[in-house]
């Protein structure tokens, strides 16, 4: 498995995230769309993978409540899928959230994102909920994870 290089990235390097975003997911965005999912958000983390200086991947997250902190978003460029690069995306986060005082980690996902699913099972997040999300007429699953089991 691949072992990548895992930054935070700074609001001026967004443009890089759009650009990965736009690789991975449809339809394309642009900065002002992040922009605006970060306004009044506390704690805003935007991490990016790269492999031999290649941006292939990124995890964006924030404050959900105090002592919660919630993974909003995880791209992968499918030429770099399989390789563990979400998996330390999402370690690295939770051992951000776990150092800044957060208890909890906490993510949704469709059911159709079976590897995003998947991904959360194997880190050992325990299924708390599920909603409807009627903008893509599918079923949200709700995880959450202790952070202090995170870190062991």
């Amino acid at each position: 498995m691949a072992q990548a290089d895992i930054s935070i990235i700074n609001e001026q390097q967004l443009p890089l995230i759009v650009e990965l975003y736009n690789q991975v997911f449809r339809p394309p965005e642009n900065d002002a769309y992040f922009r605006r999912r970060f306004q009044g958000r506390y704690n805003v983390l935007v991490m990016l993978a790269a492999l031999d200086n290649r941006p292939v991947g990124f995890c964006i997250g924030f404050e959900l409540k105090p002592q919660v902190f919630y993974t909003w978003l995880l791209g992968v460029h499918a030429d770099f899928r399989r390789k563990n690069i979400g998996r330390q995306l999402m370690e690295s986060q939770n051992e951000w959230a776990g150092s800044h005082g957060y208890e909890y980690t906490r993510l949704e996902t469709l059911n159709r994102h079976r590897s995003m699913v998947h991904l959360a099972v194997t880190l050992e997040y325990d299924m708390v909920g599920t909603r409807w999300d009627s903008m893509h007429s599918d079923l949200l699953i709700q995880f959450e994870k202790p952070l202090a089991e995170a870190t062991r």
